[in-house]
């Protein structure tokens, strides 16, 4: 009787839990045997288009990219394997390990290059904070911003 119960829940519970859309879901980009490291990218809904290769994640997203010293939220990010590329839209914010930080609309980040390409919403701006290396320069008073109408 036990085995008929369990074999008349299962399917249902599996199918609510399938059927919540608002459940956080997660996916791994797995390393292959070839030395690979895993991208978590981790959200609300989450689709795989096997043909064109494209994991697609919306809602609240947070990815997680260990090896590269990178975090990030958005609104939705695509994983677009075939040409190795990330794509953060949706108020973006990603913060790399020592804690250089972009804030956009949009960011590619090219994986093969290791670099980022951002965009801003329509009239607004990108902003980049860096932190800079202060214990190699001499200390001396701030100089004055360069006037660039002298630089002519």
């Amino acid at each position: 009787m036990r085995i008929f119960c369990s074999a008349l829940i299962l399917p249902g519970v599996l199918f609510g839990v399938m059927a919540v859309p608002n459940q956080i879901q997660t996916a791994n980009a797995q390393a292959s045997n070839q030395g690979g490291s895993p991208l978590r990218i981790t959200g609300e809904f989450q689709e795989y288009n096997a043909k064109a290769q494209i994991a697609t994640v919306r809602g609240n997203v947070q990815l997680l990219f260990k090896a590269r010293g990178i975090q990030a939220t958005a609104a939705q990010a695509q994983y677009l394997i075939r040409e190795r590329r990330i794509v953060l839209t949706g108020d973006v914010y990603v913060l790399q390990q020592g804690g250089n930080s972009l804030r956009a609309e949009r960011v590619d980040y090219l994986i093969d290059e290791g670099r980022f390409v951002a965009a801003p919403r329509t009239g607004g701006q990108v902003e980049s904070i860096y932190i800079i290396n202060e214990t190699n320069v001499p200390a001396s008073p701030a100089s004055q911003a360069p006037n660039p109408r002298r630089s002519r």
